[in-house]
């Protein structure tokens, strides 16, 4: 059927520009120092001038190449792991596979949105726009209705859900709260030369919702929430990963980060490693596609 013969073509695309883009990021040759800039808001910032990253700021730079280095030696890994079981009626792959193409939706977006304009704009765009049907067609290849059965009774759903919830409570209270402290004293928060806060947007519009809804349906048992409570712990380890590694990046670089913001997102990061192996443990060995859904 026409799920796998896309995804046949769509997924090997995906990790060959995933892999030049990351790489790009990292081993980019060229660039002068670090040179100070005042932005249209008055804002000094320190612009990076070096390498593909050359526009942006030093801390930016730092973020991007932490997430770079997640997409080498976490994410393709993880593709090219899951995708030939998945294909081969894996259940646990098969969410491994969709967890792991929200991570590249996610990244590539923001990275088309967010990055200064490079000589990888248009792989940028490839890449977001081919994770997010790669997904779509991921997600369709699912029995939904048949997950709950899919999960040994032994799965600790109520304590999923509650970490999950947790970790979106602090997400959207940092979030918020970097919104709104500059805002009730009438200035625009920190935006280093960026005109709007991108990422808060894509997590606060994306994925919160995702998180919530997920441990919500969990909790109750409900089909979809064994499957958005699967793509968010996935995609939480991913970005938490990202995050952690950004943290150790810009402290690298001279670059001031919260010690207390850097560890919360590393106890983010392991607990959702321990809830991604409790979901992958209690998943049982029946076939998962649909009829045909991921057959030749």
């Amino acid at each position: 059927m026409k799920h796998q013969t896309h995804l046949r073509w769509m997924i090997p695309a995906i990790m060959l520009l995933a892999a030049f883009a990351a790489a790009a990021g990292l081993f980019w040759p060229g660039g002068g120092e670090p040179y100070a800039l005042v932005s249209y808001r008055g804002e000094v910032v320190l612009i990076h001038a070096r390498g593909l990253y050359a526009w942006d700021t030093v801390s930016s730079a730092a973020q991007m190449q932490a997430n770079d280095l997640v997409t080498l030696l976490l994410a393709l890994p993880l593709l090219a792991l899951a995708t030939p079981l998945a294909f081969r009626g894996s259940l646990r792959a098969h969410l491994l596979l969709a967890g792991t193409l929200g991570y590249v939706l996610y990244t590539y977006l923001s990275m088309a949105m967010l990055t200064a304009f490079n000589q990888l704009f248009v792989v940028y765009v490839a890449l977001f726009s081919l994770s997010l049907f790669a997904l779509v067609l991921c997600l369709l290849g699912i029995d939904v209705e048949g997950l709950p059965a899919r999960f040994s009774t032994g799965l600790p759903r109520r304590a999923i859900a509650t970490l999950l919830g947790c970790t979106g409570v602090f997400l959207s209270v940092a979030w918020l709260g970097r919104i709104a402290a500059p805002w009730l004293n009438g200035t625009p928060p920190a935006l280093e030369h960026t005109t709007t806060m991108v990422i808060q947007a894509l997590d606060l519009g994306l994925v919160m919702p995702v998180v919530f809804l997920g441990a919500w349906l969990l909790w109750q048992r409900r089909a979809w929430g064994y499957l958005l409570a699967s793509v968010a712990v996935m995609k939480m380890l991913t970005m938490g990963t990202a995050v952690s590694l950004m943290s150790i990046n810009m402290a690298l670089n001279g670059v001031a980060e919260s010690p207390v913001i850097a560890g919360i997102f590393m106890t983010v990061t392991v607990l959702n490693v321990v809830l991604a192996l409790w979901l992958l443990r209690s998943v049982g060995p029946a076939p998962t596609f649909k009829s045909g859904a991921l057959a030749h």
